[in-house]
């Protein structure tokens, strides 16, 4: 874990580089974010999770998750750029639930997408992930943003495919907001399936970065603290891969 006293992206690099992941609480990773840019229209950007479409592509009947998505070129150096809005695709291989279909989610809001917050994560995420692999010229980034609700009847299922890899090279889960939560649990396996590590996102800005061919990742079901009331979990989850193989659906 990155404390107050480590929270250098050198620090955010080493632990990905040598444990596979890292969870940065949410005072640390503000800092490591700070030389990229502003955060100053968080209040607007946490916000738009308030306006999620429902994802109708749950194969296990689910009405509890709401997203939106949007994909981007990043080159190495130079000008981040919005894709035209496309599908989200994932192989069977990686997502056996969910996986082997193009699925069209809404897009995310132009203000959102082209905000300060989003590209100062997107370029923090960028200096992060280029400096572990510098032999890549370009990268395919895809932003989600989730919205998991949970309801005395029905459990919200962070990934409902369990335990899992993205397909990606790297992957940084950002908590945005947790509302009258219990669980969520997040937790990191090695690919021979050791347990490498747990913890909860409780706070914003709280984030587990992994490198997605070293390790999977799942998070446990959520539930309602107090039945009567709204209860969710808002998390933005940003996944890089190689441009290069970025097309590749094995």
């Amino acid at each position: 874990m990155l404390s107050q006293t480590s929270s250098t992206l050198d620090a955010l690099r080493t632990a990905v580089a040598g444990d596979g992941f890292a969870f940065v609480e949410g005072a640390s990773m503000q800092e490591i974010l700070q030389p990229f840019g502003s955060l100053g229209d968080w209040e607007a950007f946490s916000g738009s999770w308030n306006r999620l479409e429902l994802d109708t592509y749950m194969a296990d009947g689910g009405r509890y998750r709401r997203r939106r998505h949007a994909t981007f070129a990043v080159p190495q150096q130079g000008a981040l750029t919005r894709n035209p809005h496309q599908a989200h695709y994932q192989s069977l291989d990686y997502n056996p639930l969910h996986g082997g279909v193009e699925r069209w989610f809404e897009p995310v809001e132009e203000g959102v997408g082209a905000g300060a917050t989003l590209t100062t994560i997107l370029e923090c995420c960028r200096a992060a992930f280029g400096a572990l692999a510098p032999d890549v010229a370009a990268w395919h980034v895809e932003m989600h943003q989730f919205r998991i609700e949970a309801r005395p009847a029905e459990v919200g299922r962070p990934t409902p495919e369990g335990l899992h890899k993205d397909g990606v090279d790297y992957v940084l889960v950002l908590l945005v907001d947790r509302r009258n939560i219990a669980s969520g649990v997040t937790t990191i396996h090695s690919n021979a399936g050791t347990l490498l590590g747990q913890f909860t996102l409780t706070a914003p800005f709280d984030a587990a970065i992994v490198d997605d061919q070293w390790v999977a990742h799942g998070v446990t079901p959520v539930q309602p603290l107090d039945p009567a009331q709204p209860a969710y979990r808002d998390v933005l989850v940003v996944t890089f891969k190689n441009a290069a193989v970025s097309a590749d659906r094995t």
